[in-house]
């Protein structure tokens, strides 16, 4: 039995008449009526009684024809999903984000974008560090992943969505916040101990602040790490040392801290929107679509 054999037999059953059903099908009637013989006959089941004047549903015949039509709805129903799914417009999306990404205007303003432009597709989002989010993309658990800069495998391509400046985290009342009120240069922060994320943790900062300091003549001395951005910037108002992030975290104003921007050059920090170069998904480039046009805008004429 073929899908055919059920929209054939709909099509008789609705019209009761084979000469009706075989013009709306597009067919000639003895083909039509050939089919609906084999169909009973592989189902061994008698569906219709025809006459010279009629042709009528049979008790299962009746129950058969709301079965078939269930199944025709559901085969165009599947139909819909795939060419909805290849549009990008059904499914699931997997993002990988830092714990600085939903801070970034930009990147809110894109996620909040895309759920509006697309309702039905499943947004999974997951908080994970730089190089975490570059190895699960590796490892096809991540589609997509926004990411502060790192050394990224030949397999995967980044666009850079903004960039903004450095800033030091500074207790409020730290002689340096009133020495600097605005800005300061990082060699000012030489002789301070310095709170931040560990190595391992695989944040694209930590190399940074490193060159940035090497060139300022001198290596941080960090006496507290933390894997977590709120913890360092709550251990720089405990008065444990300072620290230097992204400006997007001035805007979680925690009470003691104040932050100054670097003066150095090159104390920048990008946020990039990471895939595979062999990515497919209609859905990732429909996200790194809204993303690029987002950059676009923003960037000055």
């Amino acid at each position: 039995m073929e899908l055919r054999h059920l929209r054939y037999f709909v099509a008789v059953a609705e019209h009761l008449h084979f000469g009706r059903a075989a013009e709306q099908l597009g067919i000639s009637q003895p083909p039509l009526s050939q089919q609906i013989q084999a169909l009973e006959q592989a189902l061994g089941v008698r569906l219709l009684e025809r006459t010279n004047r009629k042709v009528a549903l049979t008790e299962p015949g009746r129950l058969f024809l709301d079965e078939a039509r269930q199944a025709l709805a559901q085969v165009e129903r599947a139909v819909t999903v795939a060419r909805r799914a290849q549009r990008g417009e059904l499914g699931q999306l997997r993002v990988g984000f830092t714990s600085s990404s939903p801070f970034v205007p930009n990147i809110a303003r894109t996620l909040f974008a895309f759920r509006q432009s697309h309702p039905d597709v499943h947004l999974d989002l997951q908080e994970m560090s730089s190089r975490q989010q570059a190895d699960a993309l590796l490892a096809r658990s991540l589609q997509v992943g926004l990411i502060r800069p790192i050394v990224l495998p030949d397999a995967l391509q980044a666009l850079a969505l903004q960039r903004e400046p450095l800033v030091a985290a500074l207790r409020a009342d730290h002689p340096l916040a009133s020495r600097h009120p605005d800005s300061l240069p990082l060699a000012a922060l030489a002789g301070e101990p310095f709170v931040f994320f560990p190595r391992s943790f695989g944040t694209g900062l930590y190399d940074q602040l490193l060159t940035l300091a090497r060139r300022a003549g001198f290596t941080p001395n960090i006496v507290q790490e933390a894997s977590e951005t709120l913890i360092i910037i709550g251990l720089v108002a405990a008065g444990m040392g300072v620290t230097v992030l992204p400006e997007t975290y001035r805007r979680t104003r925690m009470e003691g801290v104040t932050y100054r921007r670097l003066e150095d050059e090159g104390a920048t920090s990008a946020m990039w929107l990471v895939t595979r170069r062999d990515e497919t998904s209609a859905l990732v480039a429909a996200f790194r679509g809204l993303m690029a046009e987002a950059t676009a805008a923003r960037e000055p004429s």
